[in-house]
This record gives C-alpha cells, structure tokens and sequence, in this order.
C-alpha cells in the first residue's frame, strides 16, 4: 500500500495555519463587504479554503481519521468564532439593539441561518468539475423519455428484460390509456427514463463528432428501498466520439476520474461484461480502503448504436461508461446507507 497522501501532522499544521490567516483577515476587515469576502474564502461551502483542506482527509489513515476530524471541527468553530467577533465589531452589539425602545419587534428580521447543499448536490458539482478538466462537456435531457431514446436508440431488443414493465416507470399515454403502459404495447410508449445513456443518444443527433460529454442527472427504477437500492438515484454517463478511440482511451479517463475524485493513486482493473449498447462491454473496478469496488459498466460503443444516430461506425468509434452517483458519494462520506440521502433529516445532512 502507498504511504497516505497527507500525514495528520501536516493535516493538522495545515489547518492551524488556515485558523491564524482567517482571524487575521476577519480583524483587518474595515467594513462588510470586506468581511464577507473573507468569510467566502475561508467558510465558503463550495471553493472555501476549509472545504477544500477538508478533501484530505480521504487521504488520512483510518486509525487518524478520528483525530484528523476532531481538529478539522476545532479549526472550523475557530474560524467561525473569529468571524463572528468580527461581526460584532463591525456592526455592533445586536442585544443593545434589542434592548433599545425605538426597535420594533413586529418588523420581519434579517438574521436567518443558511442552507447547505445537499451531499448528492456537492458530489455532481465536484464530478462535472472533474470531467470539465477531462474536455467533457455537460448535457442534460428529459427524465420522461420515449421508448426510442430509452431503449431501441441503445440497441436494446424488444426481448431484453431491461424493458419489462416490473423494472421501469411506465407512463400513461394520452388519448390511448388511462393506466400504465408495458413495453411493446406501442410503438413508442413514454416512461420515467431509466439510465442517462438517454442523453447520449440526444446529443449524437444533434451534433456530429468529435464529442465529449458528460451528463448526471436523476433515474427511476421501481426498485425496493434498502440499504444499497433505492427507486429514484442519480447516474453520471461519459460519452466519447472520435477516430480511433479504444479501450486504452476508456480506462486512462476512468483512472484520472478516479484520482481526481478518491484523492489517492488509485488502482482500475476492468473485467469483460456484456450491454447491448457497448461492444466490447466491462466493468470497471478500483482499489479502495483495502479491497475492489465495483465502479460501473463501461465499454465501446456499439456500431448499432452509432448508426441509429447517423453515425459510419467504418469512420468513427467511441467509448461510454456510467457511474452510479450515490455510490461515489457513500464511499467518500464512509456514509452505509442509501436511504440516508434522502430521508432530509438535518442532523445528518448537516455534516456535509
């Protein structure tokens, strides 16, 4: 194994460094506005210089995980204080305020407490991020899609047992029925899109290649929730179109994916699979905390697929892969449940 990418000796060094530059810049802020400025850098909940040391701690031995986090949590209530007393010092005492007869209650007040985004939030800004530095381009496209782009465009047979009406969200059709609507009953039935390969199809008729791209959104799948499943989840899909793109080209990007996200040098093997829209198919493994995880199913586009978009499959070859984004998410937040995400329980979203 590799020696941790940051030693809490330097992580802890670090963050009393952080603390002594942010209560020096909260005490030589002459107004507001210079106030917040600090506060932004050094609290900010995207790009602020406390969120971005707290990254290393992917990088900790787990027997220092426990400290490093108590530090981080003392660094943070330091800053916080700091600023706070800045605040004070700034616009004054707000109990004296309060006090004073000629302050009036009943006006509607201007102290509220801020919001957080959401984990699952954070992780798609961070993932398109690093694909944004790959060259990948975001896209987006609808959550109810049509039979055509959810399955036929992908190569995927009236036959395959992806398209039973039991695994996906089949809507109703208007004019033609009142209820839901199993696979084959029409020619082209709409449904709550099932993975975000969708969006793939979309952008290879709009454009011609070369293409990079990149889309995260929500999918549906009438799953029952457990600790691993859950019926509504997010994917990140790549897609790549070029001459001459092979498999190398596949597991180089999926590695930097890797180490950008993880913060370590991180181990990818790939493993033969089959999808009908690849050929050939894989999964995609890295090395994590000790032992493989699976990573997602990835692979070469397959020649049908570009010629339903119009493609020359003799001219041009590609690769995709799809991630799960609540699995990323769960393995850098050590968090074991699912569910955890999106029962909106404060106490825990607020440790993010």
């Amino acid at each position: 194994m590799s020696p941790p990418a940051m030693p809490l000796a330097k992580f802890v060094q670090t963050l009393e460094l952080l603390t002594e530059e942010a209560q020096n810049s909260f005490a030589q802020a002459s107004d507001a506005d210079q106030l917040d400025e600090s506060r932004v850098e050094f609290l900010g909940a995207k790009k602020g210089r406390l969120k971005l040391i707290q990254k290393d701690l992917a990088g900790i031995e787990n027997s220092e995980k426990p400290a490093a986090g108590k530090s981080l949590n003392a660094t943070k209530q330091a800053i916080q204080q700091a600023f706070d007393e800045a605040k004070k010092r700034l616009l004054g005492d707000q109990d004296k305020v309060v006090r004073d007869p000629k302050f009036d209650a009943t006006l509607p007040g201007t102290k509220f407490r801020m919001g957080k985004l959401h984990p699952i939030t954070q992780t798609i800004n961070e993932l398109k991020d690093i694909m944004g530095r790959l060259g990948f381009t975001p896209a987006q496209g609808p959550e109810v899609e049509d039979d055509y782009h959810n399955f036929q465009a992908l190569n995927i047979p009236m036959s395959h047992p992806a398209r039973d009406p039991l695994d996906n969200f089949y809507l109703s059709v208007a004019g033609k029925h009142s209820g839901a609507v199993a696979a084959g009953e029409e020619d082209n039935p709409t449904l709550m899109r099932s993975q975000t390969s969708t969006v793939q199809i979309r952008e290879m008729e709009r454009i011609d290649p070369p293409i990079r791209m990149v889309s995260l959104g929500r999918v549906y799948r009438p799953d029952t929730a457990d600790w691993s499943h859950y019926p509504m989840f997010h994917q990140i899909e790549g897609l790549m179109i070029d001459k001459s793109v092979t498999l190398a080209d596949l597991k180089t990007v999926l590695k930097l994916f890797a180490t950008s996200y993880l913060g370590d040098e991180v181990p990818i093997r790939i493993r033969p699979s089959f999808f009908p829209f690849t050929e050939p198919s894989v999964e995609a493994d890295y090395y994590w905390d000790g032992k493989w995880v699976e990573f997602g199913g990835a692979g070469i586009v397959d020649p049908n697929v570009l010629k339903s978009v119009g493609y020359d499959p003799e001219k041009y070859s590609g690769f995709a892969f799809g991630l799960g984004i609540e699995r990323l998410c769960m393995i850098r937040h050590q968090i074991t449940d699912i569910r955890y995400l999106f029962t909106n329980d404060v106490r825990f979203l607020r440790q993010f």
